[in-house]
């Protein structure tokens, strides 16, 4: 008879908030991973240093730590070594973030009343999480993880195991394994590329993500935002975001040098090639460009061809960074009432160049950015909003027609004889 682990209670379990993932500041160790008592995990420590000679940016060593902080949180809750954690132990993660909340986050204000001892004000009332927007259609983050971050932490998961059977450190197994329909090998091998490509499963606990169609922003919507902005810089990002089509933290690494209104070209870097690309804009966004231009440097704003193009709009100046971009979208989106975000900007920008008759879908990927023509096709079909529009017009014409009143029939024909061979609506 076979011998099981004792089942452990996920439902119960709480995810201690022991360690961090602390900035350094340093270019060639961006990020390091603490223990409870400050001291950086070396297994972490060899795989961002491998993640780096991969030529893995930043943010990407940050995202991959986030997810070994909490790999490393459930192991200590349960008192599990990295190098000891079994088949069974990656299961129970899988299955806790499946059903457990995520921790909510502590706003800074709060944070301040909370170490001062002083009672927080009471937030305005909020639609409860994951419910729909009203005026968007859109649903809120859930209170729990979505299958996407579930996903990428097994992915993660499952690169840094790898890594450490290929070094000789970690488990013999790793806990992390291929589907079973798998068993070894790469994804898509000896495919025939007269063929489509079939859809194969990689990592056995990968949850399955379901297909979200991009939204984008109605021009109704979007004129009540560009209205609800009240400084010129932000109505220049509104701009150019919806013009060029660039991510936002895309357009935030633009210089003073970048900005071509007579050619109406601005020089964005690529967030996953890092590369330099310059995007056409509209002639508006260079309008309101200039204006905030005129009046950020008569403030004192700096002023050069290699000063950044962006800054905030009080003292002391700093470069606008994309958590304060986004901060200034969520109060335009709190007037509205509404839950756009600043990729919508991007699927709008996206959906009016591809359903220009006139334009080729080539360029529209080259102005996207996209390294395959079948992510640009995304934005070919109706969206949500024009489907709900087709729809309406076809309920309309249908009741026009039921209110229609036949025309009497020509003399000589029976109207008893006309609607047994051709019902009531001849």
């Amino acid at each position: 008879m076979l011998e099981r682990d004792p089942e452990r209670e996920l439902a119960s379990f709480v995810l201690p908030k022991a360690g961090q993932l602390a900035e350094t500041g340093d270019r060639w160790r961006p990020f390091v991973l603490l223990d409870a008592d400050g001291v950086e995990i070396e297994p972490v420590a060899a795989f961002f240093a491998e993640l780096l000679a991969c030529d893995k940016s930043a943010a990407t060593i940050r995202s991959y730590g986030m997810d070994l902080l909490r790999w490393w949180r459930f192991l200590w809750g349960w008192g599990i070594a990295w190098d000891r954690a079994g088949r069974s132990d990656a299961r129970d993660f899988a299955g806790w973030m499946k059903i457990a909340n995520k921790p909510a986050p502590l706003h800074w204000r709060n944070r301040r009343d909370i170490e001062t001892e002083t009672a927080p004000k009471p937030a305005p009332e909020k639609l409860p999480p994951g419910a729909p927007n009203p005026i968007t259609g859109k649903s809120s983050p859930g209170p729990r993880y979505a299958p996407t971050t579930r996903a990428h932490c097994e992915t993660v998961l499952r690169a840094f195991y790898d890594f450490h059977l290929s070094e000789g450190t970690g488990p013999i197994l790793n806990p992390f394994p291929l589907d079973r329909s798998r068993r070894h090998g790469r994804a898509h091998a000896h495919h025939n590329p007269d063929q489509r490509f079939r859809h194969e499963r990689q990592g056995r606990y990968r949850p399955t993500i379901p297909k979200r169609a991009p939204r984008r922003i109605p021009d109704a919507m979007f004129n009540a935002l560009f209205a609800a902005l009240q400084h010129d810089r932000d109505r220049a990002l509104l701009a150019f975001w919806v013009s060029n089509g660039a991510r936002a933290e895309e357009l935030l690494t633009s210089r003073q040098r970048d900005a071509l209104p007579g050619q109406q070209i601005l020089g964005v870097v690529r967030k996953g090639s890092r590369t330099y690309q310059q995007l056409p804009c509209s002639a508006d966004a260079f309008v309101w460009l200039r204006l905030y231009q005129d009046s950020a440097w008569r403030a004192g704003v700096p002023r050069g061809q290699n000063e950044g193009l962006w800054w905030t709009l009080r003292r002391p100046w700093r470069p606008l960074n994309y958590p304060a971009a986004r901060a200034m979208f969520n109060r335009a989106n709190s007037l509205l009432g509404t839950n756009w975000t600043l990729h919508d900007l991007r699927h709008t920008a996206a959906y009016r160049l591809a359903r220009d008759p006139k334009m080729p879908l080539t360029d529209v990927q080259w102005v996207l950015g996209h390294a395959h023509l079948s992510t640009t096709q995304l934005y070919l079909p109706a969206d949500r909003d024009e489907v709900i529009e087709h729809v309406r017009a076809h309920h309309a014409r249908r009741a026009k027609s039921a209110e229609r009143t036949p025309a009497p029939p020509a003399a000589g024909y029976n109207p008893e004889s006309l609607n047994n061979l051709f019902g009531t609506a001849w």
